[in-house]
């Protein structure tokens, strides 16, 4: 009976120790971040070769096929090749004629919903321009060179083929089917030499397309960083009062503690302190000097909306250390400077800008 007694209050004693560290222990969720990747794209459609003619009696069929690097969330490169048919058109008598051509394309891509609404790998419209430059190879000219050979002045007329370099742009949109795969839609214009279409125009030629298809994204294209888990400042422990004794003794003087908090703001990704800035040094340099015996703990944090845990922490590490090296130039011993910092596992402020700060306590 008697062991049963002493184990039931140990087992007593443990709940609330065990209450109070799973209370007081924080979580920071994990952050997704992008994974740089390779895809690919298949498109098919129509193409519109201006001139004169008719709309309708310009268009021709078109696809294209390329493979690309996705760099960062906004930055990719593709290279491929696009082509199939191209038209033209005299003016007089209503003549058309067709003929092919491959083209050879380099683009630089901008994801445009990332840039604007930041990185999310779940979302489903996904928007994106391009630039670009490429080389096209044109051939079987057959029918213009027939047409010529009726009278009609075709002053840029070639036969066996035909070199002309690029300059494209374009917009796009990948709609998320999966993780990997996306349907695509994209609208592009293509400016030529004048002699392209084998008519002499004074200017040069342009080609559009509008095209759809398939983009499909290879591995992963993203990943959930682990939670954080730290332990909260810690509370100071409760002062407990003493009852009063019999024998009147005289009030002890109370000391109150002095202290002085600034908080720096820095500006996002930098760790320079700006010149608004460093009066909140000024001042904290000149308290610890009236006061010889306090010490300055000085903590960086970075907003965690930004950056990734690795940049974070490093950056949050060189906003310390900045304040701490201006401190010491104003002649503050480094005895009495404690440098610490956060990265973005603790988040002292509501808001993303006022997270990316040093918090100085002089005690």
């Amino acid at each position: 009976m008697h062991w049963n007694n002493l184990l039931t209050a140990f087992v007593i004693g443990l709940i609330p120790i065990s209450a109070y560290s799973q209370a007081t222990q924080s979580t920071t969720e994990g952050k997704t971040e992008f994974v740089p990747h390779w895809f690919m794209q298949v498109q098919a459609g129509a193409a519109h070769t201006r001139g004169e003619a008719k709309f309708g009696d310009l268009i021709s069929p078109a696809g294209a096929i390329y493979g690309g690097y996705q760099f960062t969330p906004l930055w990719g490169l593709r290279a491929g090749i696009s082509g199939w048919q191209a038209k033209g058109g005299w003016a007089a008598g209503n003549q058309h004629y067709k003929y092919n051509y491959l083209q050879g394309n380099v683009d630089a891509t901008l994801d445009l919903s990332n840039l604007f609404c930041h990185y999310n790998p779940d979302r489903f419209f996904n928007a994106y321009m391009f630039v670009g430059v490429g080389l096209n190879g044109a051939f079987n000219n057959d029918e213009a060179v027939a047409l010529a050979n009726k009278g009609y002045d075709l002053r840029y007329l070639w036969t066996d083929n035909k070199i002309s370099p690029v300059g494209r742009a374009g917009l796009g949109t990948n709609l998320r089917l999966t993780s990997n795969l996306f349907f695509n839609i994209e609208v592009n214009a293509n400016v030529l030499s004048d002699k392209f279409n084998s008519k002499k125009a004074g200017n040069a030629d342009w080609q559009f397309n509008a095209l759809a298809g398939f983009t499909i994204k290879f591995g992963k294209t993203s990943r959930k960083t682990e939670p954080v888990y730290y332990e909260p400042t810690p509370q100071p422990a409760p002062v407990v009062k003493e009852e009063p004794k019999p024998v009147q003794q005289p009030a002890p003087v109370k000391q109150e503690k002095i202290n002085l908090t600034e908080n720096v703001f820095f500006t996002i990704n930098s760790s320079k302190i700006r010149t608004a800035e460093e009066q909140k040094i000024e001042k904290l340099a000149e308290f610890m000097k009236n006061h010889a015996d306090c010490k300055v703990t000085i903590c960086g944090y970075a907003d965690k909306q930004t950056g990734n845990a690795n940049i974070n922490m490093n950056l949050s590490k060189k906003r310390a250390e900045a304040v701490a090296a201006q401190l010491k130039e104003k002649g503050i011993d480094s005895q009495r400077i404690t440098v610490d910092y956060k990265g973005d596992t603790v988040q002292p402020f509501s808001t993303a800008e006022e997270n990316r700060v040093t918090i100085c306590i002089a005690e």
